[in-house]
């Protein structure tokens, strides 16, 4: 984007225009993850069939609604095309949980992203506990504030290849939340959590920085005419 100064004392605009038929889905990719942010994380543990745990982070995650209370998130696949342990294993299991990273463990949630064998856990590899959850047979991290187990409500492949995504959706059977996140009246409060959020490239950043803006009231909102 280039300012252009105007004589009359109004300054312009121009924008770089990027059509991704033009150029590599990696270069796109680029261009997403620098302008979708600040990105929230999901620490998602699964379990193979086999029994071994995983854990990974993705950071293209959100909630969906909350009747039925909802979250989906978005693992996408390697580089060769190949769609990963955590994909896998939600098929073959259709269970999973999603941890919420606090600031504290952001050195813990980067480590498991590295690229290990199918047949490693990354908690033992990473040396988290593998606490067991209640409904669901995938562990959760036990040194996590947040966790929310989850059954599987659907997968949308979206293109297929490397970077293709699938857009998995998990309706929330347990919410787990330690008691030192919480404020007086029960609620997770944020200042405590001290979660992180994905940038571009190898950035992050906390969420100790908030304003507040009260929502606009219904008489504010410009009514059609009838």
């Amino acid at each position: 984007m280039t300012l252009l100064h105007r004589c009359d004392g109004v300054a312009t605009f121009t924008f770089m225009r990027v059509d991704p038929a033009n150029i590599s889905s990696r270069d796109f990719y680029r261009h997403m993850v620098a302008c979708i942010t600040p990105r929230p994380i999901a620490w998602v543990s699964t379990i193979s069939p086999g029994g071994i745990p995983n854990l990974a982070p993705f950071s293209f995650f959100n909630g969906v609604g909350a009747n039925p209370p909802s979250v989906v998130f978005c693992p996408v696949n390697r580089r060769d095309g190949a769609r990963k342990d955590t994909l896998l294993n939600i098929q073959a299991i259709r269970q999973f949980a999603v941890n919420v990273v606090p600031h504290r463990l952001a050195a813990e949630m980067n480590e498991t992203s590295a690229e290990l064998g199918y047949e490693v856990s990354e908690f033992q590899h990473v040396g988290l506990t593998a606490a067991p959850c209640e409904r669901i047979a995938p562990p959760r991290v036990a040194q996590a504030p947040v966790c929310m187990e989850c059954e599987l409500h659907s997968i949308t492949s979206v293109g297929d290849g490397p970077l293709s995504g699938h857009v998995v959706i998990g309706r929330i059977l347990l919410l787990h939340a330690d008691d030192s996140v919480l404020d007086s009246q029960g609620q997770i409060d944020p200042g405590k959590l001290d979660t992180i959020g994905r940038m571009g490239g190898s950035l992050y950043t906390r969420t100790r920085d908030r304003f507040e803006m009260p929502r606009p009231g219904f008489s504010t909102i410009a009514q059609p005419p009838q």
